[in-house]
C-alpha cells in the first residue's frame, strides 16, 4: 500500500492507494494550525489509523508514506523552508515523522505532488516532461521528468510563481519581498481584484498574462504537457484561448506543448504524495 498525506493550511488529508492506483481510503481532519508537535502527531495518527482500517500489519511490510507540504525541505539542513504554514519553518519534519512512524518518509512540495499525480495517472499520463501549475490562493509549479519529480540542488525547481512577469507597467509587491511576481497577477485573489471571472476584460488580461508567463516555461523547459490545477483551473476557456496566444512569445515556429485540465482535481496533491514512492 501507498499512503499519501496532504498537509494543508486548514486540513490534513490521507489517502491509501493500491498497487494500480485505486483509491482504498481517503479521510481528512483539521490541521492543528500553529502547533508543530500536534501536526506531527496528527500525520502519524492518520497513517496508523489508515493501516488499521485496511488490515495492514502481520508479516506484510508497512505501507510507504509520502507527505506533500506547502513548502520545501532544505537540501543543506533538512529543515523546512518557504512554507506558507509558517509553524513548519525551521523544523526537521521528515526526521520527526520517521521517528514517529518507525519507517522512511518522503516529503515534497505540494505543487510537485500535484504534478507527479497528473503525470502518473492523471491528465498527462504517458508524457515524458510535465509542468504542473497551481493557480489558487498562490501560484506554484512542479516539474516531472520521466515519472520523477525534479527537485533541484536548491529544492526550488518549478517555483515559477516567483519569477517576475515582464511587460507590466504596474509595480505589484509580493509577500516574498519582490515586485511583479507572476503570483501577484495570476493567483485567484489577483484575478478577483482585477474584476473577477464575470469581467470579460479582466479575463482577457488574465489569459494574456498566463500565456506570456507559460511561454517562459516552454522556452526553458519545452514540456510535453502543462497541467493546470487550483481554483482558476476550472475556467474551461483557458485551455482553448491561452494556447492560441502563447505562440507570440514562444521561440519556435510551432508549439506542440499541450495545455491540460487536471484529472484528479483536489485529490491530485494527496495522490501525488502517495506516488512519491516508485512503483
Amino acid at each position: 500500500m501507498r499512503i499519501g498525506i496532504d498537509l494543508g493550511g486548514t486540513k490534513t488529508e490521507v489517502i491509501v492507494l493500491g498497487d494500480a492506483g485505486a483509491e482504498r481510503l481517503r479521510e481528512r481532519v483539521p490541521t492543528p494550525r500553529g502547533d508543530y508537535a500536534a501536526t506531527v502527531a496528527t500525520i502519524a495518527a492518520l497513517v496508523r489509523a489508515a493501516e488499521t482500517k485496511l488490515g495492514a500489519g502481520g508479516t506484510a511490510p508497512p505501507a510507504t508514506v509520502g507527505v506533500g507540504i506547502p513548502g520545501a525541505e532544505s537540501r543543506i539542513t533538512g529543515l523546512i523552508k518557504n512554507a506558507n504554514s509558517t509553524w513548519l519553518i525551521g523544523r526537521p519534519l521528515r526526521a520527526d515523522l520517521e521517528a514517529a512512524l518507525g519507517r522512511p518518509v518522503r516529503i515534497a512540495n505540494d505543487a510537485n505532488c500535484f504534478a507527479l499525480s497528473e503525470a502518473t495517472d492523471g491528465a498527462a499520463a504517458g508524457a515524458e516532461v510535465v509542468f504542473g501549475v497551481i493557480l489558487g490562493t498562490g501560484v506554484g509549479g512542479g516539474i516531472v521528468v520521466r515519472g520523477n519529480v525534479l527537485v533541484g540542488p536548491n529544492a526550488i525547481a518549478g517555483e515559477w510563481g516567483h519569477n517576475p512577469l515582464a511587460g507590466e507597467e504596474e509595480a505589484r509587491p509580493c509577500y516574498c519581498g519582490r515586485f511583479n511576481c507572476i503570483e501577484t497577477f495570476l493567483s485567484g485573489p489577483a484575478l478577483a481584484a482585477d474584476g473577477g471571472t464575470q469581467d470579460e476584460a479582466a479575463l482577457q488580461r488574465y489569459e494574456t498574462r498566463l500565456a506570456r508567463a507559460l511561454a517562459q516555461v516552454i522556452n526553458i523547459l519545452d514540456p510535453d504537457a502543462i497541467v493546470l490545477g487550483g481554483g482558476v483551473s476550472n475556467l474551461d476557456r483557458l485551455y482553448d484561448r491561452v494556447p492560441r496566444l502563447w505562440g507570440e512569445w514562444v521561440f519556435s515556429d510551432h508549439v506542440a506543448t499541450r495545455l491540460l485540465k487536471n484529472r484528479h482535481g483536489d485529490s491530485s496533491g494527496v495522490r501525488g504524495a502517495a506516488w512519491l514512492w516508485p512503483k
